[in-house]
């Protein structure tokens, strides 16, 4: 099985695979535009799963640009991935996800992508064009967020950075079940979507969503729990891929997942 991680910065990149394996186990793999960072994680219980993490760049469209080239190659040259992950850092919303935690998605949502009008902001989908939510596997989610101890809800997508009270305020009447917020995970989704890819996010919490304040902002702690979430994330999502879940279709129903 073969799972893409995509992350926007090297940094966050860097972090997941110390987290997941020994850096001098890791190997380099070239693909248009970018290099992917692959390592083999299992047990003697099955077949290893390739991880290939990849920074693809900051912003919802470096991410689909990013995730589609990785995901292309790979199914051309008939070894496709059963699983895209966005990964990284962001904003969390207080008091739902503090400084240091970790959120897995339940729902990665465009926050910005629609129109304003006169009765307040329109989702694209009120406008009747495309999706503004994608909804990762119910099952891979639970057992990210039990071995992580993540916190679970709604990661929003935003191509400006929240940094004012009334913007976060706007966000949470929109998006009641909002735990964090970034700029690359309905990027991902969406070049996931498109190829029948299952999409998890998982990011750790750098700062409170609201007002720009970078001297509260706590990058390094964040990159460490994103390490350690993903020592924990990822041999469970070894089990997981492998474990058929009785409330689910055959394969966790992971094309169905999206919407």
């Amino acid at each position: 099985m073969r799972v893409l991680i995509v992350t926007a910065v090297p940094a966050e990149r860097d972090a997941v695979v110390r987290g997941t394996a020994d850096p001098a186990e890791v190997a380099e793999v070239a693909v248009p535009g970018g290099v992917l960072h692959r390592l083999e994680v299992g047990g003697p219980d099955g077949p290893p799963l390739t991880v290939d993490v990849l920074a693809a760049g900051v912003g919802p469209a470096a991410a689909a640009a990013g995730t589609a080239t990785a995901l292309t190659v790979a199914a051309v040259r008939g070894a496709p991935y059963d699983l895209a992950v966005s990964a990284g850092i962001g904003g969390g919303f207080a008091p739902r996800s503090p400084l240091g935690s970790v959120v897995v998605a339940e729902a990665v949502a465009a926050a910005d992508l629609g129109a304003e009008t006169p009765d307040g902001f329109a989702a694209v989908t009120e406008l009747g064009f495309g999706t503004a939510e994608h909804r990762p596997p119910p099952a891979l989610v639970a057992a990210v967020a039990a071995a992580t101890g993540a916190v679970r809800g709604t990661v929003l997508t935003v191509s400006t950075v929240t940094g004012s009270a009334e913007r976060a305020d706007a966000l949470m009447r929109r998006h009641p079940h909002a735990a964090a917020e970034a700029m690359e995970g309905f990027g991902v989704a969406e070049a996931a979507a498109a190829q029948a890819v299952p999409v998890l996010e998982v990011r750790a919490v750098s700062n409170p969503v609201g007002p720009r304040d970078r001297a509260a902002w706590r990058i390094g702690e964040a990159l460490d729990a994103l390490a350690e979430a993903f020592a924990r994330a990822v041999p469970a999502l070894v089990t997981a891929l492998r474990t058929p879940h009785p409330d689910a279709a055959p394969d966790l129903d992971l094309e169905g997942s999206q919407q």
